[in-house]
């Protein structure tokens, strides 16, 4: 339907924003061809011409229209790169005036230049200029022309970890591993690992290296679990830095989740292993997504956090392109990283098809949030828990308890423990510097872990401080 005085006073009511746009006349085809630029290197929008600043409506006289509309037409066509199709739509004001509502869709071509080469982004109701290359690089990654997975790190083919790589060669290719440097290269280049200048890419480096982290230490996930459900600037439980390859950083912050959730016997014998409070598999599917999906043009951590009613996968970067958390959930995906997904297809993380994995999580525990947050390029998986009354109702037999996890403050507290307690089986007269040397750290930290496990009830001292011993609590 054609636009009436009406609509157009009622949009126009709405003032300037990132999707609107208010010109009085237009005298300047390179100015609006940087206009119409923004528009398509964003999201999209309209340029009401014959209106001012302030919102008033007075239009413009037919021959300024016509004037205006073969300007709009050159600076389309001649003046942006690459040629945009714009809709234009001429409505008649009550005094006789038109005013011009000129549409700039979203681009299908991005990134769009003006005829200088500058490349314009909407900022509110006026443009900017893009002036770094992690702008650039974003602009070219919306338009499939660019993936950050494919990024050359500084990284030479000589830090690949041999073994890992071999053992996937070995299982998923019928290739040798190449002794030569030349034929190693080779491979990596054709198995979209390696650049044409000689270096891994960083897909190579997160997948196939023995330390990532010292090529890459941004991309790395940070754990910590909460006591309550706030953000405590001091107060933890237990918390943990995880590096690595990926499917290491994998393994090990699953265990970190499935360590700080509570197990339910459900009937089972008392000797049977309890079951997590929640499934397994909707942290696979999560941590998947996070790991594979995330904007590694953001140089920051996956963190999780674990809190008593909730834990949330906090992943850098919004939903790409047009993808919403409605379409996620119906399956609809985008590939950020294409080369991080073909492997992780041939089994380097549990995968089983693309766009599937927030579906799957969802049939295992519907209570699950997912917020895209466009302004602080986050996203984040809420997983929903139970109270622990809750669970404890679940329970077949009122007899049987949930167990909850025992976890110490400290970042290595849960390997740090268990090391304590197999070196006082060993020998329970040993002193703090005595296990400290014995197991390689400060003896600040051993006395953190022990205050930690007596409080837990793991242990307790027998005697005086000298020539006392240890009891290990079975």
């Amino acid at each position: 339907m054609p636009l009436t005085e009406h609509d157009l006073l009622a949009q126009v009511a709405l003032g300037e924003d990132s999707s609107r746009q208010f010109k009085a006349d237009i005298h300047n085809a390179e100015s609006l061809a940087a206009e119409m630029a923004a528009f398509a290197n964003t999201d999209g929008g309209t340029i009401f011409i014959g209106v001012t600043d302030h919102g008033d409506a007075q239009g413009l006289s037919r021959e300024a229209v016509a004037r205006i509309n073969q300007l709009i037409s050159n600076a389309a066509s001649q003046l942006v790169r690459s040629p945009l199709t714009v809709l234009t739509e001429n409505v008649l004001l009550a005094n006789g005036n038109l005013v011009i509502v000129l549409t700039v869709p979203k681009g299908l071509d991005k990134p769009y230049f003006d005829k200088n080469g500058v490349i314009w982004l909407k900022a509110g109701s006026d443009k900017r200029r893009v002036n770094s290359k992690e702008e650039l690089r974003r602009l070219f990654q919306i338009s499939s022309q660019f993936h950050a997975d494919e990024l050359p790190t500084k990284a030479g083919i000589d830090k690949l970890d041999k073994l890992r790589f071999r053992d996937f060669l070995h299982k998923h290719h019928t290739h040798e591993f190449p002794e030569a440097p030349d034929d190693l290269l080779r491979l990596l280049q054709n198995m979209n690992l390696a650049t044409d200048s000689g270096v891994l890419n960083l897909a190579g480096v997160l997948m196939f290296t023995e330390r990532p982290e010292w090529i890459v230490p941004q991309f790395v996930v940070k754990a910590i679990r909460y006591p309550g459900n706030e953000i405590h600037a001091n107060a933890y439980i237990d918390t943990e830095d995880f590096s690595g390859p990926l499917r290491q950083v994998f393994d090990d912050t699953l265990s970190f989740i499935k360590r700080n959730l509570h197990k339910i016997q459900a009937g089972r014998g008392v000797n049977a292993p309890g079951l997590s409070e929640i499934p397994e598999s909707v942290f696979e599917e999560l941590l998947v997504n996070a790991l594979v999906h995330r904007d590694y043009l953001v140089c920051a951590a996956i963190r999780i956090f674990i809190f008593d009613n909730r834990i949330e996968i906090i992943s850098p970067g919004h939903l790409p392109n047009n993808l919403t958390v409605a379409k996620i959930k119906e399956g609809n995906s985008n590939i950020r990283n294409p080369i991080l997904v073909s492997y992780v297809a041939k089994g380097l993380l549990p995968y089983h098809g693309l766009g599937s994995g927030i579906k799957r999580a969802l049939r295992a525990w519907p209570d699950i949030d997912f917020v895209n947050d466009h302004e602080g390029c986050l996203f984040t998986a809420t997983v929903k828990r139970k109270a622990l009354e809750e669970l404890t109702l679940m329970e077949s037999s009122p007899t049987i308890p949930v167990t909850i996890p025992v976890t110490m403050s400290g970042k290595m507290s849960g390997k740090m423990s268990g090391k304590i307690l197999e070196a006082l089986r060993h020998n329970n007269t040993q002193t703090t510097p005595q296990l400290a040397e014995r197991l390689g750290v400060t003896t600040r930290t051993i006395e953190r872990a022990i205050a930690d496990m007596r409080k837990a009830g793991l242990i307790r001292r027998v005697g005086p401080a000298k020539g006392g011993k240890w009891e290990v609590l079975e």
